[in-house]
């Protein structure tokens, strides 16, 4: 719909100014202004520029051009509509000359070759005219589709991805808690409790494009509680809040992964290496940090589908807006995300 508005807006600009331009020149040659000289020049010519420019821009380009490729054949028939259009006007000035000014005071004003040849001028401005016009039009649809074909592919996309961890993080917990459950653990209930707050956040806040950063660290914290209560001797885990963390807006779900993978690879039982998490924010910067002891008898050092998931969400939602440092030391591993939010 904006497409057709727009092409209607640019041609009616067009013709607009070409009217306009022909009002002023019939207004400053001082000829004298005739009933019949105007029919002939406004209608009659009006409707030969008008077709000319259309049959190139329906006919033409779309079925030579755009359909069968067949540059040649479209540049005979480009040609051959300006001689015929030049041949018309040339034959209807001839057949009243004094109107069309071949004959101007009983002096020749311009000879017919003149005349042909400035008509076929005027009728190759209507042709290029058109191609520009054309050309322009689809330059902007073809834009428009591919901008929604990258919206769509981005969205199933996210999508996909989202379906990705919503899964992955309930298998993780549901784990948990059944450990907890087959201990016959008095955190059961509690974990079960903070389950449903999370999976809670997961199924109705987490499916607008944005939520508050004030959420999504309630939904960190939840997390980690929830991680606390599966370890018998205690989980170590600092998480320090620094700045504005308030209503700034950040993409749901994309900071869990870093926690979840420092619970799953990481050493969180030792209170001289505690689990360290810091999230600094203004109104335009999240910086956000985990640094956890590696556990030397994991040997499974991939991200599953978490880290791999997070990132790709990363090039897809915040290109050119973020950056991202994975330190894999001896000892310690280190995630660092700064986002333009």
């Amino acid at each position: 719909m904006k497409e057709e508005k727009g092409a209607l807006i640019l041609h009616s600009i067009f013709w607009s100014v070409v009217v306009a331009a022909a009002i002023t020149i019939v207004l400053t040659t001082g000829s004298e202004i005739t009933l019949k000289r105007e029919l002939i020049s406004f209608g009659l010519f009006g409707i030969l520029n008008v077709s000319i420019f259309y049959i190139n821009y329906i006919f033409l380009i779309p079925l030579l051009i755009k359909k069968r490729k067949k540059y040649w054949l479209y540049l005979v028939a480009f040609f051959f509509a300006i001689i015929i259009v030049a041949f018309l006007k040339t034959v209807i000035a001839v057949l009243n000359p004094k109107d069309m000014m071949i004959i101007r005071d009983e002096k020749v004003a311009y000879t017919v070759n003149q005349y042909f040849f400035g008509k076929a001028f005027l009728a190759g401005f209507f042709m290029v005219s058109s191609c520009i016009i054309k050309f322009t039009v689809d330059w902007f649809s073809r834009e428009r589709i591919q901008r929604n074909l990258e919206s769509e592919r981005r969205e199933m996309e996210l999508q996909f991805l989202k379906s990705q961890l919503n899964p992955h993080f309930l298998f993780n917990s549901l784990n948990n808690i059944y450990s907890l459950a087959y201990q016959k653990s008095d955190k059961t209930a509690d974990a079960i409790m903070k389950l449903s707050e999370i999976m809670r956040y997961m199924i109705y806040e987490s499916n607008t494009p944005t939520v508050s950063l004030s959420k999504e660290v309630d939904y960190l914290t939840n997390y980690i509680e929830l991680q606390k209560i599966r370890f018998k001797d205690g989980a170590f885990v600092e998480l320090t809040l620094n700045g504005e963390i308030d209503d700034q807006k950040i993409v749901p779900l994309m900071l869990i992964s870093f926690v979840e993978n420092a619970f799953k690879h990481g050493v969180v039982t030792d209170p001289e290496n505690p689990v360290k998490i810091n999230i600094i924010a203004n109104q335009k910067i999240l910086h956000f940090s985990v640094i956890n002891k590696k556990n030397q008898q994991n040997k499974d050092a991939q991200g599953g589908v978490g880290l791999t998931n997070v990132e790709r969400r990363l090039q897809l939602i915040y290109p050119d807006r973020y950056k991202l440092n994975v330190v894999n030391s001896a000892t310690h591993y280190t995630c660092e995300l700064m986002i333009d939010i």
